[in-house]
């Protein structure tokens, strides 16, 4: 990581961070880290999560013994194919816990725009640079409640629902 990290807890750093392997690190880790301290809501925001570790089985792992009663999960992208194409692991995951899991579709803006990030109650990721993966993370009061304000309002207000778990049909 480009910066000496802090530490938040066993495993997250707080502070800026660079690269692909780094960010793919602490994607793994946030999640571990829910799992284990039992984080009762999660939210995961991103245009495609195309290089997000969402297929490893460490990743889905985490995310089973996160998953019970209780907790939830908000997923946020501009469209769902690459999910469906790179992490498989991920969609059967979700198709299980479509109950804790709720996902929406940004289609109608930039994908630019939308946030690259992890929110969490108690630590947050942030990528300011997608294509370079350069962002920030950190437990500060400021940093949790200023991302979930972004994400709620991409959540209320920019967003629909999208990505069933199943599809019905005739």
């Amino acid at each position: 990581m480009s910066d000496a990290p802090l530490a938040v807890g066993p495993d997250l750093p707080s502070g800026r961070f660079e690269g692909r392997t780094d960010f793919q690190q602490l994607v793994r880790d946030a999640l571990a880290c829910a799992a284990r301290e039992g984080w009762p809501e999660l939210m995961l925001s991103d245009a495609n999560f195309h290089d997000w570790p969402l297929g490893e089985r460490v990743v889905v792992e985490s995310l089973q013994q996160w998953a019970r009663a209780g907790r939830r999960m908000t997923v946020i992208a501009a469209g769902y194919d690459e999910l469906v194409r790179r992490h498989a692991r991920f969609v059967q995951w979700r198709v299980r816990w479509d109950h804790v899991v709720t996902c929406r579709r940004a289609a109608a803006v930039d994908p630019q725009d939308l946030p690259s990030a992890i929110w969490s109650p108690h630590w947050v990721l942030q990528r300011h640079d997608p294509l370079r993966c350069l962002g920030v993370t950190g437990a500060e009061p400021e940093r949790r409640v200023l991302l979930r304000e972004c994400l709620l309002e991409w959540v209320e207000r920019k967003s629909a629902p999208g990505f069933p778990a199943s599809t019905l049909g005739l």
